[in-house]
């Protein structure tokens, strides 16, 4: 049976569907469903970055600031909005140019390879696509378009030269902005980093390149990653392309709204406490956080420490399941830098027999209840488990009420004096109120607690060995991303949101790898996501579960935008 070490435990009930109004007693997976807060201001112009960003992306604000700019080069940046525009203006280009934008980064590779598609026509079509709708969104904040053209242009030539076609062969990919790229501003969303350009690109984006991805520009984050919306001083607020009064969460914001828009089919991103599957399930999308030690940090800024070495993942997001198994391989293993990562196996997803494996499932983890629409998605994702032949059972896991807690508690009570020190070195004299909501709810003790802290890594600890002797008894485990859909701007520290946060927050803590797969809608017309999270290492049981539902459910539907 894949995935799960041999159980001692008796063979397990079917899974036991009850239809039930939704306001009586809850079970772990019933039941059915029922018969911007401020204004952004422009944000300032940053050093050296006008002069390579295509204005066509930009919101009006920053775009205003562009052109007012005198150092800007106004023939390299009207030669990119007049070859957007044209692709884009073209009806014969413009259907081309849609179908390109709607297919997965498999379908770009292969067509690419065989010469369906030029490198060239791809980028320029991604290209097109970030310019019709990033002043709607503000996902992508740096849009290197010269460079992405000229590695299209080389990735062309070397399939002329008969060379053999790479992996992610001319395939577009944006960048979250926290993961480093060489030559190009990475600011963390932090004023203080506003004008740092990157030596070195951060060790998965040196792969993605390296496997022949081409990047189209990095993506909005909160500061600091600090946020489950994406919101920061540098940049301003990104939207989410299913409601632009809805945040599309974060720290991963950006990326999930131009994956979901078509800007972009591949985006690299990190997940410290639902940071991919969040934005995943709030914008309709498939994201892979890895297990714990898979994907080297290297790059990462701020770089993880202490706790949040532990919880913190470089992680992947796209419109199809098949994609996150397309670049794992990738990015995944050991750089000899990030001295967490282990030389562990990868197993092919497509070779995992799904019928006899042992899936757990609930909808409640007892600290913040599902609306009935969520609790209706994990009841029809358990269905067509057990309809696949899996043996499905109500359990919840272990603990699962007290994820969030442990998660916070595992946050520096200092009331923010570390990272406001932190920050200061860095040269950020202010603040975003979004990060700054973050930084206050760390409540600071009267005076340090040695035993207090050791106490919180005792009980993580505990945490993390009942859920492992639970898990010995499945192969994997099905659940919400979070028990709600996607809030309006503004919301993401109210203490119902941030208790519902525990559901992602689980496997950060554990460190097991969780595929997040769009499975239905909302009546408010907002995509709704489950998460699967399997064994340590088994990436493939989660991505071949994840595949199941896609197949199942439909997966990604585009927004109306």
């Amino acid at each position: 049976m894949a995935g799960r070490a041999t159980s001692a435990t008796s063979p397990s009930p079917p899974l036991r569907l009850r239809l039930r109004s939704p306001h009586g007693r809850r079970g772990p997976c019933g039941p059915l469903p029922a018969c911007g807060e401020r204004g952004c201001a422009a944000p300032p112009v940053i050093p050296g970055l006008v002069g390579t960003e295509d204005a066509s992306v930009l919101t009006p604000e920053r775009r205003a600031h562009v052109h007012d700019t005198p150092t800007i080069d106004r023939r390299t940046l009207l030669g990119g909005i007049a070859t957007a525009a044209a692709v884009a203006a073209s009806p014969a280009r413009g259907t081309e140019a849609n179908a390109i934008t709607a297919a997965s980064a498999g379908e770009l590779a292969e067509a690419i390879r065989s010469r369906r598609y030029s490198a060239v026509e791809v980028v320029e079509a991604h290209l097109a696509r970030i310019a019709a709708v990033n002043p709607r969104l503000n996902a992508v904040v740096q849009v290197t378009a010269e460079s992405a053209r000229r590695e299209a242009a080389a990735a062309d030539a070397a399939l002329a030269r008969g060379e053999a076609p790479k992996p992610l062969h001319g395939v577009p990919v944006t960048i979250k902005d926290t993961l480093e790229t060489a030559g190009v501003v990475c600011t963390g969303g932090t004023l203080g980093r506003a004008g740092f350009v990157p030596k070195a690109d951060a060790t998965a984006v040196a792969r993605l390149r390296a496997a022949g991805a081409i990047v189209l520009g990095k993506t909005n984050v909160p500061e600091l990653a600090g946020a489950l919306e994406t919101d920061n001083l540098v940049y301003g607020r990104t939207n989410n392309p299913y409601d632009l009064a809805r945040t599309p969460g974060g720290s991963s914001g950006g990326e999930a709204a131009i994956v979901a828009a078509g800007g972009s089919p591949l985006g690299l991103g990190t997940d410290a406490g639902g940071s991919i599957r969040v934005p995943a399930h709030y914008c309709g999308l498939a994201a892979l956080k890895p297990t714990s030690g898979r994907i080297p940090r290297t790059g990462q800024f701020p770089r993880p420490m202490g706790a949040r070495n532990s919880v913190f993942h470089v992680s992947l997001i796209a419109r199809r399941v098949d994609d996150l198994a397309l670049a794992l391989p990738v990015v995944a293993g050991p750089d000899f830098s990030d001295y967490t990562i282990v030389d562990m196996p990868l197993r092919d997803p497509r070779a995992v027999v799904l019928r006899g494996l042992k899936l757990a499932c609930f909808d409640d983890d007892g600290a913040s209840a599902p609306t009935p629409e969520i609790a209706a998605a994990i009841r029809s994702a358990a269905r067509a488990f057990a309809e696949a032949g899996l043996a499905v059972e109500e359990r919840r896991l272990p603990d699962a009420d007290k994820a969030a807690a442990i998660y916070y508690d595992m946050t520096p009570g200092d009331g923010g004096a570390g990272t406001r020190a932190f920050l200061r070195s860095i040269g950020t004299d202010r603040i975003s109120p979004l990060f700054e909501q973050s930084l206050s709810s760390r409540a600071a003790p009267a005076m340090p607690d040695i035993t207090a802290a050791l106490a919180a890594f005792n009980r993580w600890d505990a945490f993390r060995n009942a859920q492992l002797a639970f898990l010995h008894g499945y192969d994997a485990v099905l659940s919400p991303v979070l028990p709600y859909v996607a809030p309006p701007h503004g919301t993401s520290f109210d203490p119902m949101l941030q208790r519902g946060a525990g559901y992602a927050q689980n496997h950060n803590l554990t460190g097991w790898p969780a595929v997040a797969v769009r499975v239905g809608t909302s009546h408010e017309g907002m995509p709704i996501g489950v998460q699967v999270a399997a064994h340590p290492w088994r990436e493939d049981v989660a991505l071949a579960l994840g595949r199941h539902l896609k197949a199942s459910f439909g997966g990604f539907s585009p927004p109306p935008l």
